[in-house]
């Protein structure tokens, strides 16, 4: 799919996301709001209005090719899948972006920066995609939208220094990149900056240089891993992941590691104990964004209910969309160590982690598809994810040992 259309001064109105806190809504959490309290965006001025026409960023279910949902639920998406979900993740924040400009005073600060970003897009469009995609500039757009809609006057001195500086302006200077076999993964390490909050963890503090080396050096181990034993995984990695954001581990050394869903391209976690774990946590938190990105534009399931369900891997019942999203990336990890048990040298923690979420994950698909509250196309992703599944219980004699990194 080609890159967003040209964007134009004025235009007939745009259909917004709902509302309702379904599928369909622009996100969720405390700061979760609509581009349009109606549901139904009607032009501004100027600004970020889509041309109504094909290749439009107002990207609809019936825009999305079936097989490639199919292969989105089964973790193999690839590049393409991810070319796909971002468009969506920039017409979203473009909708928000107009949202913010009207519901706002011109006096807070927002309409400057608003025209300079209006102007970008004309001029140096790839920067303007940059900052566009930058994963906290949807969770701080929401919370202005929220606060305005409360009667405050919301701090948005972020979004000029986002505009005029980049992202580094908001995260910081510290850039890691690994290399394999010519595929690339270049992301920033977010040490700093506003709405980081939003991944639930404590966040660790600015990293020295000797911590900068110590995360570049798990990256480039992990990154050999998912290139050379996980090809799959690294293709889609590599287009969608920005951002890491360090994390403080948990009680105990443990390590943590969260996406969000207002956080499109980022990953926060704890340095993991080495590098698989790291290429695991990766694919793991990447299939998390996947999929929020992919809920913003295709309807799995109805609206929420107070129906709880089971969940092998916590102790608490969860709703129906939690439970989706846990099932989701588990597949990526019993997908992750299938392979790394069938690997040259297999990894000697790989048949029983392969085991364990197997079970679990299955036994998730299960409840998931007699919850009765899959919509038609929630219920074929999750009957994808099912034959994906099986398909890591058997060993491709075809495919012979994987090679040692």
């Amino acid at each position: 799919m080609s890159d967003p259309a040209p964007l134009r001064p004025s235009g007939p109105p745009l259909d917004a996301p709902s509302a309702s806190g379904s599928a369909t809504s622009l996100g969720s959490g405390p700061a979760s709001a609509t581009a349009s309290g109606t549901g139904c965006a009607p032009a501004p001025a100027s600004g970020f209005v889509p041309r109504p026409r094909h290749g439009s960023l107002a990207l609809r279910p019936h825009d999305l090719d079936p097989d490639l949902i199919d292969a989105i639920a089964r973790a193999r998406g690839g590049a393409a899948g991810v070319a796909v979900l971002r468009r969506g993740q920039l017409g979203k924040r473009m909708l928000l972006a107009v949202a913010v400009r009207r519901a706002l005073p011109s006096d807070v600060g927002f309409e400057e920066p608003y025209r300079r970003l209006s102007e970008m897009h004309r001029v140096d469009p790839d920067r303007w995609r940059r900052t566009m995609l930058h994963p906290y500039l949807d969770e701080g757009l929401a919370r202005a939208l929220a606060e305005s809609a409360q009667g405050a006057r919301p701090d948005l001195g972020w979004f000029g220094e986002l505009v005029r500086g980049g992202p580094a302006a908001l995260s910081g200077p510290h850039v890691l990149s690994a290399e394999c076999d010519g595929v690339v993964l270049s992301v920033r390490l977010a040490d700093r900056g506003p709405f980081r909050d939003v991944h639930g963890y404590p966040l660790a503090a600015p990293q020295t240089p000797d911590e900068v080396r110590h995360w570049q050096g798990l990256l480039d181990g992990a990154w050999q891993v998912l290139v050379r034993r996980h090809p799959w995984h690294a293709r889609a990695v590599a287009a969608c992941l920005t951002t890491l954001v360090p994390l403080h581990p948990a009680p105990g050394g443990t390590s943590v590691s969260s996406a969000a869903r207002r956080a499109y391209g980022a990953v926060a976690l704890s340095p993991p104990g080495d590098p698989v774990l790291l290429a695991l946590t990766l694919v793991h938190e990447f299939l998390h964004v996947q999929l929020g990105a992919l809920l913003d534009l295709v309807p799995l399931y109805g609206p929420p209910s107070s129906a709880r369900y089971d969940a092998p891997w916590r102790p608490d019942p969860r709703p129906l969309d939690a439970l989706l999203q846990g099932t989701y990336a588990h597949l990526g990890v019993c997908d992750f160590w299938h392979t790394e048990r069938i690997a040259a040298r297999p990894d000697p923690r790989a048949e029983q982690e392969h085991t364990t979420w197997y079970g679990h994950t299955d036994t998730a698909v299960d409840t998931l598809l007699g919850s009765g509250e899959l919509l038609p196309p929630g219920r074929r992703f999750t009957e994808e994810m099912r034959r994906a599944l099986a398909r890591s219980r058997e060993v491709p004699g075809n495919l012979g040992h994987l090679p040692i990194v």
